[in-house]
C-alpha cells in the first residue's frame, strides 16, 4: 500500500528504491486478524520518522496502527488487520485510511484506499444475522398472513435456507417460512393473539458441497394500540421559492396520538428535505437552485406518524412540495455595452449590432426588450427587433446638426418563469409576489458623414473691353455642394476671374476657361474628395466708337494799343454799350460749355483814355476786357467762335489765342 499524492511528494525525497507500492490495495474478505495488508519502506536520515493512522472511514476497529521498524538503514512500515477484523464485502467493500508521515520537520498526510473483494470460496452469513445476538425484527400482531416480514442478505446465489429451531405448535399459530430468496414469511394463520411473544428462529444457509453458515433471527410480536394514530389534515401541495437556505422551514405536520413520532418514509433517502422526529417540522436540507438541480422542482413526500412505544400504531400522509424559481438576478447581456459607428448611407434594415442576454434564474426563458433614447430624445433612425439593433430610417448628415451621436439604452426585462420579486417568499404556503427585474445595456451609435455629392457650378460668360487694365475683376464663379458643411469647396482656378495681361481684340476675340471645384471636410475619411467643373467664356470688346474732339471756345480779350486810347476816348457811349452788349451776348451763348469771367467795362482813367497822353507803359489788364480759350475733350461737335461773337464791323479787335 502507499500514501496518496500529497504523501507521494514526500516519498519522492525519502522513499528508498523499494518504492514500488500502489495507492490503492485490494484485500480479500477472507483475510483474518493479524494479516499484513502491505509493507513499504522509507529513507529518513538522520531523523527518526513516525507513521500514524489518524482515522478510518467508515469508522471501524478492523485496522491496527501502522508499525515502523528500522531495517538495513531504512524504515519499513506495515499495515495489519486487528483482532476484531471481520471483513465482509457485502457489508462494507471500501475503506479510506488517513495516514500521517513525519520526518524531522516534514509532515505530510495522505489517504490509503482499501477495497474489500468478495471471496467466492468463503461461505459466510452477512450482517447482524450472523452476529452472536442475531437480527431482531418487530411485527404487529395484525400483520397480514403470508406477507414478507424480513429479507436475509445472501452471500451468493443458489443457497438454500431452512429454519432449524423448534416451533412448538401449542404456543405457535403456525410455522414461519423462508424461501430461497431469503424472504421470511408470516405464518399462514397470522399472528393474532401472539402479542408480546418473542420467536427465535435459527436459520441454516447451505451453499452446496458441504459448505454452510448459520444465523439467528428474533421476531417480536407487538400488540395493536387502542389509540389510533391519524392525520387530521388531508394531502396538500406546498409551494416554496428556490432561494430557501438549508434548514429553512417548509411545513409542519401534526398527527393525533400519544407520544407521536415522525419520519419520512418516501423517498428514502430524502436528499432535499427532513422532518423533525418530535414536532413534525419539515425543513430543507440542501440548496434548491433549479438551475443546478432541476429535479428539485417537484418532490412527493410521504410522512409516517407513529407512537414511540408502539411503532406499529402509525399513519401516513402524502403531500407534494413544489419549488419555484426566484427572480433574484437581472438578465446578463454580452456585450455589456454596444458602441459602434455607421456611415450615413447605411440602408434601412441593416444590422447595427447584436447582443445576447440570458436570465441566470431561468435559463432559456423569454426576455422582453425595450429601446430608450436619450439623445436625441425622440429619434426614429434606430429600432430594436428581436434583440437586434437595426437602422430604422434614412440617415442624413447633410443638414446642420443632423449627423448626431445617438445615445440610448436597451432595457432587458425577464419574466422570471414565474416572475417573482428579488426576495420572493412563500406566504401561507402558496402566495407569491411578482415583479420584473431589468438589465440595462448602454448604446452609443455614431453616424459618420459620407461625401455623397460632387460640387457643381454654372457656366458663365464675361465681357471685357480690350483696353481693360491688368488685374481688372472680370467676374466670379460660385460653386455649390449638397454635402455638409455646404459649399466647402476649393477652386482651381480661383472663384474670382481677374485679367492678368493686355487684351487685343484683333488677335483673339474670346477665351474659354475651365474652373475645377474640389470639396473637402465632408467625409469620415479625410482623403475622400469629389470634384466638378464648369466653363467660363470671356469675350473681348472697340473700345467706344465715339472719337474725342478738340473744341475751342474763344472769349473776348481786349487790351487796346496806346494809339487806340484816343479813339476809345472819343467814341460815343452808344458804341461802348453796343460793344458791351455784344460781349455779354457771347457769354450767354456759350453757357454750359465754358465758364467765362464777367466782362465789365470800367471807367478808364483820363490818362489812359487819352491817346495824346499815352506814354507807352503797360496797363493793368484787369482794367480791360479780354478773350480766354478753353479746350473740351468729349463727344461734342462745336462750331467756330465766330458764331458766338457779333462784333461791330466798324471796330477792329485783337484776338489772342
Amino acid at each position: 500500500m502507499v500514501l496518496l499524492r500529497p504523501l507521494a511528494l514526500l516519498l519522492a525525497l525519502v522513499v528508498s528504491e523499494l518504492y514500488c507500492l500502489s495507492w490503492f490495495i485490494d484485500v480479500s474478505e477472507s483475510q483474518g486478524p493479524g494479516a499484513t495488508l502491505q509493507s513499504f519502506s522509507f529513507n529518513c536520515s538522520p531523523y527518526i520518522p513516525t507513521l500514524e493512522l489518524l482515522h478510518v472511514q467508515p469508522p471501524t476497529t478492523f485496522f491496527n496502527p501502522p508499525s515502523l521498524t528500522r531495517w538495513q538503514g531504512t524504515y519499513v512500515g506495515k499495515m495489519t488487520l486487528s483482532s476484531s477484523a471481520r471483513l465482509d464485502a457485502l457489508t462494507v467493500n471500501h475503506y479510506e485510511l488517513q495516514l500521517r508521515f513525519t520526518c524531522g520537520n516534514q509532515v505530510t498526510e495522505g489517504r490509503l484506499s482499501v477495497n474489500v473483494q468478495r471471496d467466492p470460496n468463503r461461505d459466510q452469513c452477512a450482517g447482524r444475522f450472523a452476529s452472536p445476538a442475531g437480527e431482531i425484527i418487530q411485527v404487529r400482531e395484525t400483520v397480514t398472513p403470508r406477507t414478507p416480514l424480513y429479507t436475509l442478505l445472501l452471500p451468493g446465489q443458489g443457497a438454500q435456507m431452512n429454519i432449524t429451531s423448534a416451533q412448538d405448535p401449542p404456543y405457535f399459530p403456525g410455522p414461519f417460512s423462508i424461501d430461497g430468496q431469503g424472504q421470511l414469511w408470516a405464518p399462514s394463520q397470522g399472528l393474532k393473539g401472539q402479542a408480546q411473544k418473542v420467536f427465535q428462529l435459527q436459520i441454516l444457509v447451505t451453499f452446496g458441497q458441504g459448505r454452510s453458515c448459520r444465523g439467528m433471527l428474533t421476531v417480536k410480536v407487538l400488540p395493536v394500540s387502542s389509540s389510533q394514530v391519524s392525520f387530521p389534515q388531508q394531502a396538500q401541495n406546498i409551494t416554496i421559492p428556490e432561494n430557501l437556505v438549508p434548514g429553512s422551514k417548509v411545513a409542519q405536520v401534526h398527527a393525533r396520538g400519544f407520544d407521536v413520532r415522525y419520519e419520512i418514509v418516501s423517498p428514502v433517502p430524502c436528499r432535499l428535505f427532513s422532518i423533525a422526529r418530535v414536532d413534525g417540522v419539515v425543513r430543507t436540507t440542501a440548496p434548491l437552485e433549479l438551475a443546478q438541480a432541476p429535479d428539485a422542482a417537484v418532490t412527493r413526500l410521504r410522512v409516517k406518524a407513529f407512537e414511540r412505544l408502539r411503532p406499529w400504531d402509525s399513519a401516513e400522509l402524502d403531500f407534494q412540495v413544489d419549488v419555484q424559481s426566484v427572480n433574484r438576478w437581472p438578465p446578463r447581456c454580452l456585450p455589456a455595452l454596444l458602441a459602434t459607428q455607421i456611415p450615413e448611407t447605411t440602408p434601412v434594415g441593416t444590422f447595427v449590432n447584436t447582443f445576447t442576454c440570458t436570465d441566470p434564474d431561468s435559463p432559456g426563458s423569454t426576455l422582453d426588450y425595450q429601446l430608450l433614447f436619450h439623445s436625441p430624445a425622440s429619434a426614429s433612425s434606430l429600432c430594436l427587433r428581436d434583440g437586434v439593433l437595426e437602422v430604422n430610417d434614412t440617415l442624413d448628415c447633410d443638414a446642420p446638426g443632423a449627423c448626431l451621436q445617438h445615445t440610448a439604452s436597451i432595457l432587458v426585462l425577464d419574466s422570471g418563469q414565474p416572475p417573482m420579486t428579488r426576495q420572493g417568499r412563500a406566504n401561507q404556503a402558496s402566495s407569491l409576489t411578482f415583479k420584473w427585474l431589468p438589465a440595462e445595456v448602454p448604446v452609443l451609435v455614431m453616424v459618420t458623414p459620407v461625401n455623397e455629392f460632387s460640387p457643381t457650378c454654372v457656366s458663365r460668360t464675361f465681357r471685357v473691353r480690350e483696353d481693360a487694365r491688368p488685374h481688372t475683376l472680370l467676374g466670379s464663379v460660385m460653386g455649390t455642394d449638397l454635402d455638409y458643411p455646404h459649399d466647402s469647396i476649393e477652386y482651381s482656378i480661383s472663384g474670382e476671374v481677374h485679367l492678368l495681361g493686355p487684351l487685343d481684340y484683333e488677335m483673339q476675340k474670346s477665351y474659354r476657361l475651365t474652373v475645377l471645384l474640389t470639396d473637402h471636410s465632408q467625409d469620415q475619411d479625410p482623403t475622400c474628395h469629389r470634384s466638378g467643373s464648369c466653363t467660363i467664356t470671356i469675350e473681348v470688346e472697340v473700345p467706344s466708337r465715339m472719337t474725342p474732339l478738340l473744341v475751342t471756345d474763344t472769349e473776348v480779350f481786349w487790351q487796346p494799343e496806346p494809339w487806340l486810347t484816343q479813339v476809345l476816348q472819343t467814341s460815343s457811349k452808344p458804341t461802348q454799350a453796343l460793344l458791351l452788349n455784344s460781349i455779354q451776348g457771347t457769354k450767354g451763348s456759350i453757357e454750359g460749355f465754358v465758364e467765362a469771367p464777367r466782362m465789365e467795362t470800367p471807367q478808364a482813367p483820363s490818362s489812359v483814355m487819352s491817346l495824346h497822353h499815352f506814354d507807352g507803359r503797360a496797363q493793368d489788364s484787369r482794367e480791360f476786357p479780354f478773350f480766354q480759350t478753353i479746350l473740351h475733350l468729349g463727344p461734342l461737335s462745336l462750331q467756330t467762335s465766330s458764331q458766338y461773337l457779333c462784333l461791330p464791323p466798324d471796330i477792329h479787335y485783337l484776338l489772342f489765342p
